[in-house]
């Protein structure tokens, strides 16, 4: 659910930007209320060999300012953190103008019939390198390292940057928004044990698809972990009231909250239900939840 309102234009799409000696940050034309100012890509490494993090959106004006940003540089690896379409579509034009492997998640196609308040799946992406938990992408002077991270999707991956203690986060945590969870792929159990991972890590930075660079990595994953437990609890003592749909939970839970932000409260009020389902606290009968019975 987006917290922070979209700064003033111009933001700095198509533009390189240095972050740190070994990462620099090109931002795509496809700013929204649901991505922020863009997808971020990263450029990890030097002129020797270089990573793409989340080549984004297979746009013409962002895949030029790639090339742009590239220049003369080899690019020795594309990798995605997920397959949603403001993510990895621009992996297979990029793969073809610089013979680079695609390296990372695995492809995921789900199909649903549900509204989608998030980006649909990129049907297109095959990689030719799929990445597990631990294994590393290596170049010259730089070593990233796949963290499997599912909740937001199931193929979720973030990267870590052995040499500076950067953690590239994806969707998975954002600076200036939490995460939509949205089911029958995006799983709350898998969410909240994937932010108690990156919980216990000692990385220094985290830079996200989406929105600002996260400085306290602990203090705001800490805090995005206890805004869930805090719906969950709402939930039950809603129901614990009155049986209620989801459509009956939203509005009383996010009041305040702009009515076009509902869909995406929706379907992260779904997945915490589902997970409380399995939990065995929740039981759903003819469309309405109620706290199960011997709870």
């Amino acid at each position: 659910m987006p917290r922070m309102s979209l700064p003033p234009q111009p933001w700095p799409t198509g533009e390189c930007e240095e972050l740190e000696p070994l990462v620099r940050r090109v931002l795509a034309p496809n700013g929204s209320p649901f991505t922020f100012t863009g997808t971020q890509t990263y450029l990890v490494g030097s002129e020797d060999g270089l990573a793409v993090i989340d080549p984004g959106p297979a746009d013409p004006q962002h895949l030029a300012a790639l090339e742009a940003a590239i220049g003369n540089a080899r690019v020795t690896a594309i990798m995605c953190t997920h397959t949603h379409r403001d993510h990895s579509p621009a992996a297979a034009p990029l793969a073809k103008s610089t013979g680079a492997p695609i390296i990372g998640c695995a492809p995921l196609h789900i199909q649903s019939d549900a509204p989608r308040v998030d980006a649909p799946f990129d049907k297109e992406y095959e990689p030719d390198r799929v990445l597990a938990d631990g294994e590393q992408v290596t170049g010259p002077g730089w070593t990233l390292t796949a963290v499997a991270t599912p909740g937001h999707t199931s193929n979720h991956l973030c990267y870590a940057l052995e040499e500076s203690g950067a953690l590239f986060t994806g969707d998975h945590v954002m600076g200036w928004s939490t995460s939509v969870v949205v089911p029958p792929d995006g799983d709350m159990g898998d969410y909240m044990a994937s932010l108690t991972k990156l919980y216990e890590r000692e990385d220094r930075i985290y830079y996200p698809a989406h929105g600002p660079a996260v400085t306290k990595p602990r203090q705001l994953v800490r805090g995005m972990a206890g805004h869930r437990r805090a719906r969950e609890r709402q939930i039950v003592k809603l129901l614990a009231e009155q049986p209620r749909t989801i459509t009956e939970l939203v509005p009383v839970m996010y009041k305040g909250v702009a009515e076009f932000l509902w869909p995406a409260a929706s379907q992260s009020v779904h997945a915490h239900l589902i997970e409380l389902e399995k939990q065995e606290k929740v039981a759903l009968s003819d469309e309405q939840w109620s706290i199960a019975p011997g709870n």
